[in-house]
């Protein structure tokens, strides 16, 4: 793995598209890969947690709704990393130090972010409480969060470490990570949920154990990485970490909290959509929470090339090549745009086949959940271009380090078009649950559309210095 070429900069000719292409390809596909790796670690915990029962899976749900939310805000503030460190290779070839305190900053970030998080979910059962949840479900929630919440701070360390590497040209150890994880939580579970290999049977508590392990075995993994590979062992991340740099620090801070929002804002969305579904219906609500796990499973691609596009944009903005970071940025919404068509067109030709994935169409019980969800897919392959755009325009201008505007474009898109769409329409309509999906539709369509002409608009307005 240490044969990968770093980055480098591209030649300003008619080859620059070209070689931005395979640059960027080189970043993304370990980073998609390592997104969808990621999502089977989830699932390998719904999959032993629900042979436990009802009660013990909608605890399980409910809990990591709530430590995820939390891991995803805080992995998505510290994150801004990756364009600091893609700047700082950018403006100079060997910013040895420069790089060192950004990582480490970020660092102190993450432990700091990652203990409120875990007094966050120390009070989960009250949490749970206050939105309304069964007595019982709440304090099984609630037990689960106290162990799983142990995860958080190694888990949004672990993001950093992955910015890292992959900033420095390494975004293949980010995936062969990840799936080591996924080999990890198989074992964790198998263990301890049902008190195989000589552990105890622990249950909902021991699918929580599991997580903690797991997300120890993934720094130490990366500590492992960075400590043996020649291009990252120079960089020397973890020497001097007790000196602060407050000025790096206070920068991740003001660049990485509207990351933050843009996550919480986006996640909002979706939770809300839930909540009007089930007021609909139960088959509704079932048939929406598939549909929306086929559309996460896709969107993990144009994810992976957000991220690859954000560091592309941010090396590039660092050595303050104009025509380079066009070309990067764009080259990131076109391959992410162009994945997302993909995907769409399999959502309206083979629908029961995606299905497949989760749940048996076939089967009577079924049924009805099955045609909603396919109902919903149609709607979900109608925006799913616009959702590739989005997360690839939002990456390329966090590569700019551009971040307070499009969190103000994404609350603005999601929760007044997009959210107040989905209220009149499934509510006020006779499409319900189908025009709650035409309002999400509407809010990632204002998202993508606003953000890629603050893109197309970025020289205008000031973004790149002249």
């Amino acid at each position: 793995m240490t044969h990968e070429r770093p980055l480098k900069p591209l030649p300003i000719g008619s080859d620059g598209w070209r070689t931005e292409i395979r640059a960027t390809y080189r970043l993304a596909w370990p980073l998609a890969a390592a997104n969808l790796l990621q999502m089977l670690v989830h699932a390998v915990d719904v999959i032993f947690v629900a042979r436990l029962g009802e009660t013990e899976l909608a605890a399980s749900s409910l809990g990591i709704a709530l430590f995820g939310l939390l891991m995803w805000a805080f992995s998505g503030l510290t994150g801004i990393v990756a364009a600091l460190i893609a700047e700082e290779l950018g403006r100079r070839a060997h910013a040895v130090r420069e790089v060192r305190r950004s990582v480490r900053m970020a660092l102190w970030l993450a432990v700091l972010s990652g203990v409120l998080g875990m007094v966050i979910c120390g009070q989960g059962e009250a949490i749970m409480r206050l939105t309304g949840q069964d007595d019982h479900l709440a304090e099984r929630a609630g037990d689960f969060l106290a162990i799983v919440m142990f995860a958080m701070v190694p888990m949004v360390m672990a993001s950093v470490l992955r910015n890292f590497v992959s900033a420095l040209g390494r975004p293949i150890f980010a995936m062969a990570i990840t799936a080591m994880a996924l080999g990890a939580s198989l074992l964790g579970n198998y263990a301890f949920v049902f008190g195989n290999l000589g552990a105890p049977a622990l249950g909902l508590e021991g699918s929580a154990l599991a997580s903690v392990t797991t997300s120890l075995f993934v720094v130490a993994c990366y500590i492992v990485a960075i400590l043996r590979d020649r291009r990252l062992r120079r960089y020397r991340i973890f020497g001097n970490w007790w000196r602060p740099e407050w000025a790096r620090f206070f920068d991740l801070i003001r660049l990485g909290s509207p990351v933050m929002v843009i996550i919480i804002a986006e996640a909002g969305l979706f939770s809300g959509a839930a909540l009007l579904m089930g007021r609909i219906g139960a088959s509704e609500l079932a048939g929406h929470t598939v549909a929306l796990q086929i559309a996460s499973l896709a969107f993990q691609v144009p994810f992976g090339v957000g991220q690859a596009a954000t560091i592309r944009v941010g090396y590039h903005y660092g050595a303050g090549n104009h025509l380079a970071i066009g070309r990067a940025g764009w080259v990131g919404i076109a391959m992410g745009g162009g994945f997302m068509c993909l995907t769409a067109s399999a959502m309206i030709l083979a629908p029961e086949l995606l299905l497949r994935i989760y749940v048996d169409p076939t089967l009577a019980a079924n049924a009805a959940m099955a045609a909603f969800a396919v109902r919903y897919m149609v709607v979900a392959a109608a925006f799913q271009l616009f959702d590739g755009i989005q997360a690839v325009a939002a990456g390329a201008l966090r590569g700019l380090q551009d971040t307070r505007v499009p969190m103000l474009i994404a609350i603005f898109s999601y929760w007044v078009p997009g959210y107040g769409v989905a209220i009149w329409l499934g509510f006020y309509t006779p499409l319900e649950g189908t025009g709650v999906w035409i309002g999400m539709a509407i809010g990632l369509v204002f998202a993508a559309v606003l953000l890629t002409w603050r893109w197309s608009r970025r020289e205008r307005l000031g973004l790149v210095a002249s």
